[in-house]
């Protein structure tokens, strides 16, 4: 980590170095805090385009300060597909509900003042989670069914507390809503352990055996699903 000192302020940052990034940029978290992106530069370097944003970068630190990570609010992060989002709220008096529009970069929620209570923004990322994740993950959970020979009678989507998924006794495949959060490689290996499922009800070693058949570095994979937040 390195830092600069700005008038009274000391702003540490880390450096990214990302070689495909045509320009550098620079990101302000509240968990990883002030993160210079781009290729390659000398520290002298790195330190004047810090010291150029200096004003805006302790703006931003003063702003996630206080923004509590649960809340959805110009500044925070939302989780999608194995990264993490910006958030930008934009008030238009004339909209009866929240929209939400996904850029491919941040997620912009337009919004009258009347629904901007976390209340109703976390109602309408649910309602959009849910259906995201059917759009993307019922194809897959057909796709992987083929590719294994592994049949199901169902799918829903349900938010689920601690489950990512589930496989009743009848052969439906219960997929948690969160799990758009999660990225593809996640995403895969959840929907396979599902169908192993409508084989193989208990987690006894034939069921490791035939997901390992499917997913060979099924380990890997269950130790980052069990370190991922729901």
């Amino acid at each position: 980590m390195s830092s600069v000192q700005y008038g009274d302020n000391t702003i540490e940052y880390t450096f990214l170095e990302k070689e495909g990034l045509k320009s550098h940029y620079i990101t302000v978290q509240k968990r990883e805090g002030v993160i210079l992106k781009g290729k390659a530069i000398p520290l002298e370097h790195a330190n004047k385009l810090i010291l150029k944003k200096a004003k805006w970068i302790l703006d931003k630190l003063e702003l996630v300060k206080f923004i509590n990570e649960e809340d959805i609010v110009t500044g925070s992060r939302i989780q999608y597909l194995g990264r993490k989002y910006y958030v930008e709220l934009i008030i238009n008096e004339e909209l009866k509900e929240i929209t939400i529009d996904f850029t491919e970069s941040k997620f912009v929620l337009y919004l009258p003042r009347s629904l901007n209570t976390q209340l109703s923004l976390k109602e309408a990322f649910n309602a959009y989670q849910k259906e995201k994740a059917i759009e993307k993950i019922k194809p897959r959970i057909k796709k992987w069914s083929k590719t294994t020979g592994l049949s199901f009678t169902d799918i829903k989507f349900r938010k689920l507390d601690k489950r990512w998924g589930s496989c009743t006794p009848s052969n439906t495949i219960i997929i948690n809503i969160d799990a758009i959060k999660l990225p593809f490689s996640l995403i895969d290996y959840l929907i396979v352990h599902e169908l192993v499922h409508t084989k193989i009800k208990s987690h006894s070693k034939e069921f490791w055996a035939e997901l390992s058949k499917h997913i060979p570095n099924w380990k890997e994979l269950d130790e980052k699903m069990y370190g991922m937040k729901m």
